[in-house]
């Protein structure tokens, strides 16, 4: 490896934040589990000149899933849970589930299994994707609304047609939210709680969660990009700018009643480091065994037939890969747009966090900004920094 390929890693930052595209930048990236190439740059507010502050807090959005998805598996290892268990005998109210037709009409649906709600095949919708009917619908549903409590969203869901038989097609979408009402169901607690007692505790996390306390609110990253998450699909013509974005109505950090299944927990560099790892391994840094080295195995196996890919999430294809029960999984190096390995995984957030999870190379990578709805893909990006830096 020489020093000018190394550098790389961290002009990759430099040189969207230089541009004015993205405000501040972390990253850190482990091989053989130690810490390889970790740095930061450019500030909280480049707009104010404000700096990053000590530990920035950031709102990971969709990051949340594989934590949510990584709890219904230990409840399948403790056999409260099986994959193949109808949606409905948990939650009755998705008992009579309805398609929506091209032409407006309906069909009764087959029923949604737990295993569907895993792999973003269960029929649901998110109010951004574009050309989709349902998700028109979502967007006129009070979905948005981050006071009201996770069942109450699930209900709303509930009495939404479907976009598509369940089983018949991947398409991204609130499932993990409806995943997470299931675990209330099961467990008798509300979500936070769950997480905390299942991953955030075990793991000695500090800084992860569904609400930031007072104190620590002045490390919240501000957010730029869109103004709420239906129109991160709406790019604009020209070069990608800082425009602030209050997200706070969706995202809330003040509420102790807010949590879902999908997106809304907040993190730091360091607390997803240990999450990733976790996800990687099913070990708590203390070396306690969280879930088992095959339901890891299985959590990060591709579950989509072929007729199913590419995964589309609007116009984005991720081409080579497929989903397992909680992420991507690379699956075809041939259609790769970026440098990876067979069997890398992981996922990312609307805000523009992302991590990736490297096993044929013993790589863990954890990148961090705020900008919803960015033009970047700027975890791939570091991706690929990281990669070409290798000897």
């Amino acid at each position: 490896m020489t020093t000018a390929r190394f550098d790389r890693i961290p002009q990759t930052a430099q040189r969207h934040v230089d541009s004015g595209a993205l405000s501040g930048i972390e990253w850190n990236i482990l091989r053989g589990g130690r810490e390889w190439a970790r740095g930061a740059y450019g500030m909280a507010d480049g707009l104010n000149n404000i700096p990053m502050p000590d530990q920035p807090i950031y709102r990971i959005f969709s990051m949340t899933k594989p934590v949510v998805s990584a709890v219904a598996l230990m409840l399948m290892e403790q056999g409260r849970l099986r994959l193949f268990d109808p949606l409905a005998a948990y939650l009755p109210e998705f008992t009579e589930m309805q398609v929506l037709n091209p032409d407006g009409t309906t069909t009764p649906a087959a029923p949604i299994t737990i295993e569907h709600l895993l792999t973003h095949r269960a029929g649901f919708s998110y109010g951004f994707i574009p050309d989709c009917p349902v998700a028109e619908l979502y967007r006129k549903a009070p979905l948005r609304n981050g006071t009201i409590p996770l069942e109450e969203f699930t209900n709303t869901i509930a009495i939404l047609p479907l976009a598509y038989q369940p089983g018949s097609k991947w398409l991204y979408s609130v499932a993990t939210d409806i995943l997470a009402r299931v675990l209330e169901v099961i467990l008798q607690k509300p979500l936070p709680a769950i997480l905390a007692d299942f991953v955030l505790d075990p793991l000695g996390l500090k800084d992860t969660g569904f609400m930031v306390p007072a104190e620590n609110r002045d490390r919240i990253m501000p957010m730029f990009g869109k103004l709420n998450l239906d129109d991160v699909m709406d790019y604009d013509d020209g070069p990608q700018t800082l425009i602030p974005s209050d997200i706070s109505y969706e995202h809330p950090s003040d509420n102790p009643d807010f949590a879902r299944g999908g997106m809304g927990l907040f993190s730091t560099l360091d607390d997803y480091t240990v999450i990733a790892r976790f996800l990687s391994s099913g070990l708590a840094p203390d070396n306690t065994r969280l879930l088992s080295r095959k339901t890891v195995e299985m959590m990060w196996t591709d579950r989509l037939p072929d007729s199913q890919k590419p995964m589309m999430i609007g116009p984005f294809a991720f081409a080579g890969y497929g989903w397992g029960l909680a992420g991507r999984v690379m699956t075809n190096m041939g259609a790769a747009m970026y440098p990876s390995s067979q069997g890398e995984c992981g996922w990312a957030g609307a805000a523009s966090t992302f991590f990736w999870i490297d096993p044929a190379e013993d790589i863990i990578g954890i990148v961090m900004t705020q900008y919803l709805g960015s033009k970047i893909p700027i975890g791939e990006e570091f991706m690929t920094a990281a990669y070409q830096a290798f000897d």
